[in-house]
């Protein structure tokens, strides 16, 4: 009997391929130009990040949102130390992403942003903080789901996708909803033709070959690296809880299932409903969009409807991640990959 998450099983293989394959199509219709993008709206000058906001952007909007918190946090995400989700406020996901990049990058340990953290993250990155993206035909046609809270109920949709064009685009952007409506106070993000401002994020891409996973219960974290022990990657986690603990110990990558289903049984289980159920893929499914299948019979590293919560809720025992961390580590993953929890 299956543990943890409770995934059981997941499409075919070729259906998995087939699904891969649509999924490294990834459109870049809709986001403004090259040259656009990599305009530096900010800058490091006599120890202070200068911003330059958007037209149509006013500080009223950015609210408490400061300068200096939504710089690090956009050239965090693109320098593939994950914040999480990018809010411009801070917190401890970014703290932590704060503290593996300055370990990858030879800075001195701390999440402090000192202007050693500032020089390095703006001579690595560059100061592109925004950029513009266009609602197309697409991301307006959706389509988009009532998803219910109930098992049952959600074993009868053809899939658990986005339900609003708001939640899709947020999630696209690595941004949270409130901070992305928040610049676009009079958009109608399901129109087509709606003109968006967005931060610049982060492709996700991981430079290198990933040997080795850790996951770090005791700071909320899984840390990538490659063959030398170098760290290339690090992302903010929910691991576990204290009734439903995560496993020990050291195993491997089995598997990874772009756009599982997630299959539920209660025998045996001390959470959830009675009885069995086949949920279908999509991002509002319980793991996500993504599921990297560990050794251990139902323990799997995977992403989540719910990206907010990342690092500040439990877990079944499983390793959840935003759905897009979860979609970067797994194309940067292979069978026989190493994963410790320590």
């Amino acid at each position: 009997m299956l543990v943890a998450c409770g995934f059981q099983g997941t499409d075919s293989p070729e259906v998995e391929s087939e699904r891969a394959d649509n999924e490294s199509q990834t459109s870049t219709d809709g986001y403004d130009d090259a040259r656009t993008a990599s305009q530096e709206e900010a800058r490091f000058a006599n120890g202070k990040v200068e911003l330059t906001l958007p037209d149509g952007v006013t500080d009223e909007m950015m609210g408490e949102r400061t300068p200096t918190m939504l710089a690090v946090q956009v050239m965090l995400d693109r320098s593939r130390h994950s914040p999480g989700v990018i809010d411009g406020r801070g917190g401890g996901n970014t703290d932590r992403a704060i503290r593996y990049y300055r370990e990858a990058n030879g800075l001195s340990g701390g999440s402090e942003v000192d202007e050693a953290l500032l020089e390095s993250l703006f001579e690595n990155e560059r100061g592109d903080i925004f950029r513009t993206y266009t609602v197309t035909q697409a991301d307006a046609e959706g389509p988009f789901y009532d998803v219910p809270d109930s098992f049952a109920a959600m074993s009868d949709l053809e899939e658990l996708g986005y339900e609003t064009p708001l939640e899709m685009l947020a999630e696209r952007f690595h941004m949270d909803q409130e901070f992305l409506r928040a610049l676009n106070p009079d958009a109608d993000f399901g129109k087509e033709g709606t003109k968006l401002v967005i931060v610049s994020h982060g492709d996700g891409a991981v430079d290198g070959e990933i040997t080795r996973i850790e996951v770090r219960k005791g700071d909320d974290s899984l840390v990538a690296m490659n063959e030398a022990g170098d760290i290339v990657a690090s992302y903010p986690a929910t691991i576990g809880s204290s009734r439903f603990p995560s496993p020990s110990g050291t195993m491997e990558v089995v598997a990874v299932a772009p756009e599982p289903n997630y299959t539920f049984t209660s025998g045996g289980r001390e959470w959830g409903p009675e009885g069995t159920y086949i949920l279908p893929p999509g991002p509002n499914n319980p793991v996500g969009g993504t599921w990297i299948d560990l050794e251990k019979e139902g323990y799997g590293i995977h992403g989540s409807p719910d990206p907010q919560l990342i690092a500040k809720s439990n877990s079944h025992g499983c390793v959840r991640l935003t759905n897009w961390d979860a979609e970067a580590l797994a194309e940067a993953v292979e069978q026989g990959v190493t994963v410790e929890f320590v």
